[in-house]
């Protein structure tokens, strides 16, 4: 157990991949509800009664220290953590990010993803197309014997290559038995440096960019988190395990290969 880190066996490996594959299924449900004029708050509750009556699991954020929801929903300058709301209903050039986490006989799975609402502008296209490539970029060091820097590294790489700043107060977690685990999975980094990464560790891998300054604050409801210059902020999040072959992605979405929007 390197440096507190829960390395998985074949069985507990197999539970960590059904909890991850409910989580990508509720993201692949809630796309065709995600337009304009709905609330978002509309959109947690059809998250919440599929995830209970449809797949027998537990929303997982619900009552976690003491967040009041099933889904966070992030919308535009919101960074994460967003809170679903009546009040906060979805527009045309809206993009929002839903993240989700269930519980499913003691395993979690935690994944999320951008949606437009309608057409996007292109700026706000080319942001959440440019996280999902850092995502992917981050995801594709995965291996046994690299480390946590060459994930943050080649993120930031991304990042800086198409003038985005990288959000640093978040970053991506162990996860199975436990929420919220060993490692801390920054998003940017140097090669070389931090953990090694060993056969049957599993986390997540969630970037967070925006399109102006890094800097983030947090509203006055304690959850959720902006950009502070008000620029439009994007994420991603994959479930990782490590694997012989490198890495295999827990929270594939159901029917392909997850590329949401094509790049």
């Amino acid at each position: 157990m390197p440096h507190g880190v829960q390395i998985k066996s074949a069985d507990d490996m197999q539970m960590a991949r059904r909890a991850a594959t409910l989580a990508a299924q509720v993201l692949a449900m809630i796309e065709p509800y995600v337009v304009p004029g709905v609330s978002t708050e509309a959109l947690d509750r059809i998250c919440h009664d599929y995830i209970v009556n449809v797949q027998g699991a537990i929303p997982a954020n619900v009552g976690y220290s003491g967040y009041p929801k099933t889904i966070l929903t992030s919308v535009n300058h919101v960074v994460c953590h967003g809170i679903p709301s009546a009040d906060k209903i979805l527009k045309k050039g809206d993009i929002v990010n839903i993240d989700v986490a269930v519980n499913k006989e003691g395993w979690f799975g935690d994944t999320s993803r951008m949606y437009f609402v309608g057409a996007p502008s292109v700026l706000a296209r080319r942001l959440v197309e440019t996280t999902y490539k850092a995502m992917l970029a981050g995801i594709q060091q995965v291996k046994p014997g690299a480390t946590l820097g060459d994930i943050g590294h080649a993120i930031q790489s991304v990042a800086q290559r198409e003038r985005f700043s990288v959000v640093r107060e978040y970053c991506g977690h162990g996860i199975g038995q436990v929420y919220h685990d060993e490692p801390q999975v920054l998003h940017y980094g140097r090669r070389g440096e931090g953990l090694k990464l060993e056969l049957g560790m599993v986390f997540t891998i969630e970037p967070m960019l925006n399109a102006g300054g890094r800097e983030t604050k947090e509203l006055t409801d304690g959850w959720t988190v902006v950009t502070k210059d008000r620029s439009l902020s994007a994420q991603w999040e994959h479930m990782v395990a490590v694997t012989p072959q490198g890495y295999e992605v827990l929270t594939a979405w159901p029917g392909g290969t997850g590329v949401y929007p094509p790049v």
